[in-house]
């Protein structure tokens, strides 16, 4: 019993292998997609060349996976492979839902890019920095100038204790014991304000304003006075709480207008850079398993398929591997028992077709056998009867009588031999004869036999041999060669042609033999090759059944054309090969 089997015999890699590679690249591009973006957007550059091969190292992989199952398949198509026409069709419609699922979103976002780039390129990002900073520095300077006012007509020694000038928010005392040394080891002995402005130690030991540190004095300007020898006053300004964080918004977005224009420049490369790294492998491997999709719903229709011709051609051994369990499953497993039935089916009609075909045949041998038997016994009694009355006159009839039953006699003992020519299992042989030198040697003799008959081999090709026996092929070419002499009763055309012939891949040697004669009935043509059916007076009607016999036994085929008053071809198929072209 011959398995074919149902999975696809050039799958690159397994559809769920393709899926979980799928699932495993779109969780790869959420996440790098993300740092890519706040990476992009943080330095507005496009990444290096190292990153470049690094990420576009999967695309071209799948890119030559894409490449393989591509020619793979265009292959199956030029060469004409049982069901390239359908994986054509199906990987088709494939192409064509991801080309409309793809063509919007790509659509879209070239759109959403375009409509973002024109935006940016109309914000004025510098001037607006250029602008918000030189509004920070002049209102810093007012509060400078602000402060410097306060400071130079206020008297702060003469001020009532508890009591603060206007936007002045905190005073603080400090003592040293050695202010010769440089004003270490400061006291804080006085503080007038908001506690959250107090500090352990003065932040300059010089006076004027002191230095901002951050956080410390956040929203806060300070200046150092001396009151006295070794004592010094600190006082605070109140800038305001949201000064420096506006101040500290302000340099942020100015850094980020600088990447924007930065971006603008590099914007294309990023976006075919994302592209390429992030959509085209996508896009790839929806190809890719669409492709395999194609060869795993297509295969077991194309072994169906195949399957269902070997049956056509008489091959009943043929059954599926299943490894299904959806519908088209079910359609091999019942597609397999069908088969076995018709097996049966065949097994049975075979063994029935041969006890009738044998029965027929008895029936016609005896027939046969009992037509010349007559003659023969009433030849006997004859001589017996004239040798009882009168034994002088025996001489009269005896050799007459002789003579029709050795005549009878020959008769049986050919279609004794003929009948068991046919009934005799031939074993094909594996030898090479040339068709050209066989044909002469038939018809040499027949020339001188049959003047009138014109004999037409020349289109018989001189470099075609076919596997078969010399004495087989004689045999064949005999049979047909006289019946075709019979056929136009010893006077007319009789052409025989040889031609290679193409079959499935294989070679095979077309003979054609055409009379000029009177043709065949459509009543008579079915009966040609059944045995003991004849249509001339002497034949024995097994010649054309034993060359059929002959030809089927040796992997060929044998039909005719025929036409009433127009002729008869007969056209026998056998394995060849062509010297010439070899």
């Amino acid at each position: 019993m011959k398995t074919a089997r149902t999975h696809p015999e050039h799958s690159i890699i397994n559809v769920r292998v393709l899926i979980l590679i799928y699932v495993l690249l779109c969780v790869l591009t959420v996440l790098f997609s993300r740092n890519f973006f706040n990476d992009t957007l943080r330095d507005g550059q496009v990444p290096d060349k190292l990153t470049l091969i690094v990420f576009f190292t999967i695309p071209a992989v799948l890119f030559i996976f894409l490449g393989i199952s591509v020619y793979t398949l265009f292959s199956d198509i030029i060469a004409r492979r049982p069901g390239s026409k359908f994986k054509a069709r199906l990987f088709a419609y494939f192409i064509v839902i991801v080309f409309f699922s793809a063509a919007p979103v790509t659509l879209m976002t070239t759109a959403a890019v375009n409509e973002v780039v024109r935006f940016w390129q109309n914000i004025d990002a510098a001037s607006a920095s250029v602008a918000a900073n030189s509004f920070v520095m002049d209102n810093y300077s007012l509060h400078i100038e602000r402060f410097q006012n306060i400071i130079n007509q206020t008297n702060f020694s003469r001020l009532p204790p508890g009591t603060l000038p206007p936007d002045i928010v905190a005073i603080q005392l400090f003592e040293t014991d050695s202010p010769q040394a440089g004003g270490n080891g400061w006291r804080d002995i006085s503080f007038t304000g908001e506690e959250r402005f107090r500090l352990l130690q003065p932040p300059a030991a010089e006076r004027g304003h002191a230095p901002r540190e951050m956080p410390r004095d956040m929203g806060t300007l300070r200046y150092v006075q001396f009151a006295a020898g070794n004592t010094l006053r600190l006082i605070s300004y109140n800038l305001g709480d949201d000064f420096d964080w506006g101040k500290d918004a302000i340099e942020n977005l100015t850094a980020h207008f600088e990447t924007i224009d930065t971006l603008r420049d590099n914007l294309k490369p990023l976006i075919i850079f994302y592209y390429g790294v992030f959509f085209f492998p996508s896009l790839l491997m929806t190809v890719i398993i669409a492709i395999s999709f194609t060869r795993r719903v297509t295969h077991p229709i194309v072994e169906l398929t195949e399957a269902t011709r070997r049956v056509a051609e008489g091959d009943f051994s043929i059954q599926i591997l299943a490894r299904r369990s959806d519908e088209l499953g079910l359609l091999i497993r019942s597609f397999n028992a069908m088969v076995r039935d018709l097996e049966k089916s065949r097994i049975a009609l075979i063994k029935a077709e041969k006890i009738s075909i044998w029965q027929n045949m008895a029936q016609q041998l005896a027939h046969e056998i009992k037509n010349p038997l007559t003659p023969i016994r009433l030849s006997a009694e004859r001589v017996l009867r004239r040798w009882q009355k009168n034994r002088e006159s025996v001489d009269e009839i005896l050799e007459s009588s002789m003579l029709a039953i050795i005549q009878e006699t020959e008769g049986l003992s050919t279609l004794l031999t003929e009948f068991r020519s046919l009934s005799k299992p031939i074993e094909p042989t594996q030898s090479w004869t040339n068709m050209k030198e066989t044909v002469d040697e038939i018809i040499s003799p027949l020339k001188n036999s049959y003047p009138k008959v014109k004999f037409d081999a020349e289109h018989t090709d001189t470099g075609i041999a076919v596997k078969i026996d010399k004495n087989r092929l004689s045999q064949i070419l005999t049979n047909l060669i006289i019946n075709a002499i019979d056929a136009v009763d010893g006077r007319g055309l009789i052409e025989i042609r040889a031609d290679i012939v193409k079959k499935r891949d294989s070679s095979y040697c077309r003979l054609s033999i055409r009379d000029s004669g009177k043709g065949i009935s459509k009543q008579e043509e079915p009966l040609i090759f059944t045995p003991y059916f004849t249509t001339k007076e002497s034949g024995t009607g097994l010649g054309l059944p034993i060359v059929e016999r002959i030809v089927n036994d040796h992997g060929g085929a044998i039909w005719l054309n025929s036409a009433e008053g127009a002729g008869t071809t007969f056209f026998v198929d056998l394995p060849a090969e062509n010297k010439q072209e070899g």
